[in-house]
């Protein structure tokens, strides 16, 4: 009786007659106009509803039932399976619905579960990682000046390409000239006071060592004297006296390899003088701007008239890249560079290039990583991308995308993720349709792409290309359960 109300209510929403729209609508038909798109997502809504209770007050428990057990699982995919799976949710939705039709139009006998199924193939499938950032040169360097004196001329524009030491800007430089002079004298000044107290001291330490020789002579003449008697004592004591103190003011010069020198303080002025001359040689140097490296002029933030340490906004005077080799600068999560090498290949996408994709490679990895920001305990490692292909529509300053191959394999068996089905003990399976007959055969998974997947049988020979294997996998298909196949 039940089944055959169905069978009547299934007919009336066959049936729409003109100015019925409101009851085609509470039927889950669509009314005229309306688009059926919409009918449908309205029908499906209503279809996943509760059933009504009937007479006795009971609601019908057994439908409800049936329906969970198709659209479910037993236990609670991986969270990244759930997002991949939502490209798939449809084909689930028309089995229900399908099996939900038979169910109404059927006679006594319950009809199979009716499930989506695709055949299994080998192909290729990768990991890919894509990660966006900055196009740069491979060479960068700022451009500055710390003097504060006016910019007379600018030699060079944005984009021009300079060499390395190329003149950019001349600065003004006669007061840089005159303190150049003023140093240079000092420095003079100190050479020709050292030189003037080196030959006192050759001249003292040479009248020291006389007078030294003239006291230990008369010395020893004094002790004869006063031996034989023809001295007082007295003259032997003030000849040693004498004799003494001329031993002491010639050892109170200073000697260099054995021969006199001025003190030592005459060659720290020497020295002294020598770093203030060259300072203001390299101020006065300074003033002719010049570029430290080959390359492309990208930004210069001075003009005629301002002071050199001065320039717009505190940024340097000059910008130099070197454009003929760019590069690619990139932040990849903790969690993906284990699996990043340096060498590994590289595909560069950005708008500038429209359809066409440049090549590069991995090039340095940073040894540490960084926070991420934006209030993410996750971190970064920094990481640089060579350009390898030349002459490129890439420019530096723009965003690109890159995009690596983190894992690949050839020639394996790849499905679905969807077609996955965990089992309460964990282990994965994916569930073959042979002869309208559900077998689960447990699989170890590879490579995964975004919503494919690499698989391959625990059992050997249990599953290979050709097979026919469920799309959607669901815990209410159990092994040996009898389905019809919609392909």
């Amino acid at each position: 009786m039940e089944k055959q109300d169905k069978k009547l209510k299934l007919q009336e929403t066959m049936l729409i007659e003109p100015g019925n729209e409101k009851d085609a609508a509470a039927k889950g038909q669509p009314a005229a106009g309306e688009d059926s798109d919409a009918a449908f997502d309205r029908e499906l809504e209503r279809l996943m509803q509760a059933e009504p209770e009937g007479r006795n007050g009971k609601k019908g428990k057994k439908k409800a039932k049936k329906t969970n057990a198709i659209g479910s699982h037993s236990k609670p995919r991986q969270k990244k399976w759930s997002r991949k799976r939502k490209a798939l949710t449809a084909a689930g939705v028309v089995v229900i619905l399908a099996a939900a039709a038979r169910l109404a139009l059927g006679g006594g006998k319950e009809p199979a579960p009716a499930v989506a199924v695709q055949t299994l193939e080998k192909g290729e499938i990768q990991n890919r990682l894509t990660v966006t950032g900055p196009i740069s040169g491979t060479d960068s360097v700022d451009v500055v000046s710390n003097l504060h004196a006016e910019v007379l001329e600018l030699k060079v524009k944005e984009g021009d390409r300079v060499e390395k030491d190329q003149l950019l800007a001349v600065i003004d430089s006669k007061d840089l000239q005159k303190e150049v002079e003023i140093a240079q004298n000092a420095y003079d000044l100190a050479v020709v006071t050292k030189q003037e107290k080196q030959r006192e001291a050759e001249r003292g330490y040479a009248k020291a060592m006389q007078d030294c020789q003239t006291a230990k002579a008369a010395l020893e003449r004094t002790a004869v004297m006063v031996q034989s008697g023809g001295e007082p004592p007295v003259n032997l004591e003030n000849a040693q006296n004498t004799y003494a103190d001329a031993l002491r003011e010639a050892n109170s010069y200073r000697l260099v390899g054995g021969k006199p020198a001025a003190d030592e303080s005459y060659d720290l002025q020497i020295k002294n003088a020598e770093f203030e001359l060259e300072k203001k040689k390299e101020e006065l140097d300074s003033a002719q701007v010049t570029s430290p490296i080959s390359g492309t002029v990208v930004r210069v933030n001075t003009k005629v008239g301002q002071f050199a340490d001065k320039p717009e906004d505190e940024k340097p005077m000059f910008i130099i890249e070197n454009l003929d080799q760019l590069e690619l600068e990139i932040k990849i999560s903790e969690y993906s560079i284990g699996k990043v090498r340096q060498g590994q290949p590289v595909t560069i996408h950005a708008d500038i290039l429209n359809d066409e994709t440049v090549n590069g490679v991995v090039a340095s990895i940073s040894p540490t990583g960084e926070e991420k920001g934006g209030g993410s305990s996750e971190r970064v490692i920094p990481t640089t991308i060579e350009i390898t292909d030349q002459n490129t529509k890439l420019i530096a300053g723009i965003t690109a995308k890159a995009e690596i191959v983190l894992e690949e394999a050839k020639d394996v068996l790849v499905v679905p993720v969807s077609a996955l089905y965990q089992q309460d003990d964990g282990s994965l399976c994916v569930q073959k349709v042979e002869n309208q007959t559900i077998h689960l055969v447990l699989v170890k998974t590879g490579v995964e792409s975004d919503i494919n997947i690499e698989v391959t049988p625990v059992e050997e020979g249990t599953l290979q290309a050709g097979d026919t294997i469920v799309t959607n996998a669901s815990s209410a298909l159990t092994e040996g359960m009898t389905v019809t196949v919609m392909n």
